[in-house]
């Protein structure tokens, strides 16, 4: 038994006439009510805007959006030691409240070996690259030998 206040078929095809209307076709129901509210129109409430589209199966996300492609995530692959690098910055609770110090770790990728770390008062990009030149040149580095991954933190530039 249908209720006798029940929008009728006709009734529901314009509301879903206008929800399709290039006007709000990108539009969420509550955004469409509210907007017809203010220009002194009632259809119906939201949610019989959304049991209409349930009805017709449109449902969903009516925003227009973009998709982006599928980008394949890099793998950093290492056959032999000093190909690839990975360091990173951890901070370290000091001696007193509020004190800290920052542990800067560079490790070997392939053979998990520890080729260069500090502690330093503070973290600061010039630091970073201070002891990737030092650590470099300890293990006679050549140019375009050497593979360097950071997260993306402050000081990883």
């Amino acid at each position: 038994m249908t209720p006798p206040l029940a929008l009728s078929e006709q009734e529901q095809q314009s509301v879903l006439d206008i929800l399709h209307s290039e006007r709000f076709c990108d539009k969420a129901p509550h955004e469409i009510y509210a907007t017809l509210l203010d220009e002194g129109t009632y259809l119906c409430s939201t949610r019989t805007m959304y049991r209409i589209l349930k009805k017709h199966g449109e449902v969903r996300e009516r925003r227009n959006q973009l998709l982006r492609p599928h980008y394949q995530k890099p793998e950093l692959l290492a056959t032999a030691s000093n190909q690839v690098w990975s360091w990173d910055i951890t901070k370290l609770k000091g001696p007193a409240k509020w004190t800290y110090f920052y542990l800067y770790v560079i490790l070997d990728i392939f053979s998990r070996y520890v080729v260069g770390w500090m502690v330093a008062h503070r973290e600061q990009a010039i630091l970073a690259q201070r002891l990737i030149a030092d650590s470099c040149k300890k293990q006679a580095i050549k140019p375009e030998q050497l593979v360097i991954h950071a997260d993306r933190g402050s000081s990883m530039s």
